[in-house]
């Protein structure tokens, strides 16, 4: 059950990625292919290296996962008690920091093995895809940025 509601989540999020590539892509470049996958351009072999770095990753993020799910119901717990007791929720606030770190430091280390395989030009479109996701989905981000005195406008890295 806990694998079909992952499973689920997961689905979710990269239609949720996939939708707001797809609507970026349609707002600033009519005509082209609106699937990231497609825009990838994954040969069989890396779309088979992608499938074994997941596989591989698996067991690690279900743990991963449930370990921040139950940080998560802990942190509930102790902020619904009859009397709340601050160490406690404390405590239970840096578990499921914790838990979030790991969460994030895998999916890093997932990314970065899936990077490893892609070619230069597919690296660009990858990164050129995330930016307009982030885009879509923060639009106010650049317009929340402040500038710091004698930095100016530059890039970023």
């Amino acid at each position: 059950m806990r694998l079909k509601s992952f499973k689920l989540t997961c689905l979710s999020a990269v239609l949720i990625t996939l939708t707001a590539v797809s609507f970026a892509a349609a707002q600033q470049e009519p005509g082209l292919t609106t699937d990231p996958i497609e825009q990838l351009r994954l040969t069989p072999d890396q779309r088979q290296a992608v499938r074994r770095i997941m596989a591989e990753s698996r067991d690690e993020r279900q743990s991963t996962n449930r370990r921040l799910r139950e940080a998560h119901v802990a942190l509930d717990r102790a902020l619904d008690a009859e009397t709340t007791d601050e160490n406690l929720v404390e405590q239970r606030i840096n578990e499921l920091a914790t838990a979030q770190a790991a969460q994030l430091r895998m999916r890093i280390h997932t990314e970065m093995k899936i990077r490893r395989i892609l070619r230069p030009e597919q690296l660009a479109t990858l990164r050129r895809l995330r930016l307009q996701v982030r885009d879509v989905v923060n639009p106010q981000r650049r317009n929340n940025q402040r500038v710091r005195p004698n930095q100016g406008f530059r890039p970023r890295p």
